[in-house]
């Protein structure tokens, strides 16, 4: 049963190893190059759904990174006391733990500074300073009513 193949996958698999295990040139790779297929060649080949799901457009990359950036703000604002858990409940602010994600935060910021675009770097900016400004007034609040 496991030599039966599934041809309906829609994937080709192509060898593109230079030698051989003995150390030897394959033939062939020398008329041919080395340099790769062009995507656009293995997208055709692949099936419709193959392509989305192994090959993440512009946009879908950007709503990635949108929903990452959302998720550790919203975290962040849970842990800040600012939403309410899953029950409807508020919790008391847990400022170790809102700091640590807005740490992540910034990390994200330090490492993808100048890989992103216009508009990611916009929403990264302004959600960096909403949680900052949020953290130091929720802070605040509780030095104020510690006194």
């Amino acid at each position: 049963m496991a030599e039966e193949k599934d041809e309906s996958s829609g994937f080709k698999v192509v060898d593109r190893r230079t030698f051989t295990s003995e150390g030897e040139r394959v033939a062939g790779q020398a008329e041919r190059g080395q340099e790769p297929e062009p995507r656009s060649q293995v997208q055709q080949d692949a099936s419709p759904s193959a392509v989305l799901e192994s090959e993440p457009t512009l946009s879908e990359d950007s709503a990635r990174f949108a929903t990452l950036v959302s998720y550790l703000s919203t975290t962040a604002m849970f842990q800040l006391g600012l939403l309410p858990g899953p029950g409807g409940e508020y919790l008391p602010p847990d400022l170790a733990n809102g700091r640590r994600t807005i740490d992540l935060l910034e990390v994200l910021q330090e490492k993808t500074h100048g890989n992103l675009s216009e508009e990611e770097a916009k929403l990264l900016d302004e959600v960096l300073y909403e949680l900052r400004m949020s953290f130091v007034e929720v802070q605040k609040q509780r030095v104020s009513k510690h006194k």
